[in-house]
């Protein structure tokens, strides 16, 4: 385990190298230096852009720069997200994938596609608001059913729940994908995963929903040091455990719901980052939540750059690649807990 402000130093360089691969990297190669002053150049109009290519500024400004910040804020949700569950939840096999709350938030995506809904007084925002409620329902239920079928909430039992929550929707999706027609192929392109062709718009959709969601579960962050060690032990400690877990739970939900609403489906982040951060940097989560931020937007800025440029001019979905990732670190983990629990 490294030191805390060693911890930030490292988060941040690998998020910022990440951002200038994802950038710079692709059919049409654009220097860093190029990067460093097109960027410099938007946020500060004295700097001069000469000896910049026009085509680099507009590949870096309208293509690639918005993809990244995609990328980075979608990494960043599902991984903080599935930092706070596993740590309400006391269990490291928990995240937003696993529980159901994607596919919660996917039927409501896919509903609001299909049915083509527009709600009132929230416009372009419709997409991320149903993903969300339905994210949040998703995580409800499965919490409640567990709790109905063992009181003492084992962590196979949230998780088969969750799997059985996933299966469901992710029959009730393909019964919509079935009954749709011109919508199909935009339907299945969302399910498969993925930040190509966004654009500004979609950041500027998800970005409040990540403001939000973020800034509540760092809030909660010594209560969810608290509720880690149970729920008895936190009540003795002064915390207001209901109101607390429904509070993260609430916020896990508007990450997660953001997050599928503007890329798909993308598995096994959420599981992933917060257990490699806390083996490295322990489990306190005021630092665990912020660090997980910084390495799950890396993360998935250097999975969506191997994802386009793997098979180029074939680009796979981001799903694929953090699958492959992500299934034998689940695997991993299983299998290590298993040993524990029978030595």
């Amino acid at each position: 385990m490294i030191n805390r402000l060693t911890a930030y130093i490292l988060a941040a360089a690998f998020l910022v190298a990440a951002m200038l691969f994802g950038i710079s990297i692709g059919t049409v190669s654009v220097p860093v230096l190029s990067i460093v002053k097109i960027i410099g150049a938007e946020i500060f109009p004295f700097i001069s852009l000469d000896g910049v290519d026009p085509m680099h500024a507009n590949i870096v400004l309208n293509i690639r720069l918005p993809r990244v910040i995609l990328a980075g804020l979608v990494g960043a949700s599902l991984a903080i997200a599935g930092a706070a569950f596993q740590g309400l939840l006391r269990n490291p096999l928990a995240d937003p994938y696993t529980l159901g709350v994607s596919s919660g938030a996917s039927v409501g995506a896919v509903l609001t596609i299909f049915l083509q809904i527009s709600l009132p007084f929230v416009g372009g925002f419709t997409l991320p608001v149903l993903s969300i409620i339905f994210a949040f329902l998703t995580i409800f239920f499965v919490i409640a059913f567990a709790r109905k079928v063992d009181k003492a909430m084992k962590v196979e039992t949230i998780i088969l729940t969750g799997v059985i929550f996933s299966s469901f929707l992710g029959a009730l999706i393909s019964l919509m994908i079935a009954l749709t027609g011109d919508e199909l192929r935009q339907i299945v392109n969302w399910l498969l995963g993925s930040v190509s062709m966004r654009g500004w718009v979609y950041v500027k959709i998800i970005l409040p929903f990540f403001i939000l969601g973020s800034f509540l579960l760092i809030l909660n962050g010594k209560e969810l040091n608290a509720m880690s060690f149970g729920e008895d032990r936190a009540r003795y400690l002064g915390v207001d455990v209901q109101r607390r877990k429904l509070m993260v739970l609430a916020a896990g939900s508007v990450l997660t719901g953001a997050a599928v609403a503007v890329s798909g489906t993308i598995g096994f982040v959420g599981l992933v980052i917060p257990h490699l951060a806390r083996r490295l940097w322990g489990p306190d989560h005021k630092h665990l939540l912020p660090l997980s931020i910084l390495v799950g937007s890396g993360f998935l800025i250097i999975a969506d750059l191997v994802a386009r440029t793997i098979i180029s001019p074939v680009e796979l979905p981001i799903g694929v690649i953090t699958a492959l990732i992500g299934a034998p670190a689940f695997a991993a983990i299983l299998m290590k807990r298993r040993t524990e629990s029978r030595g």
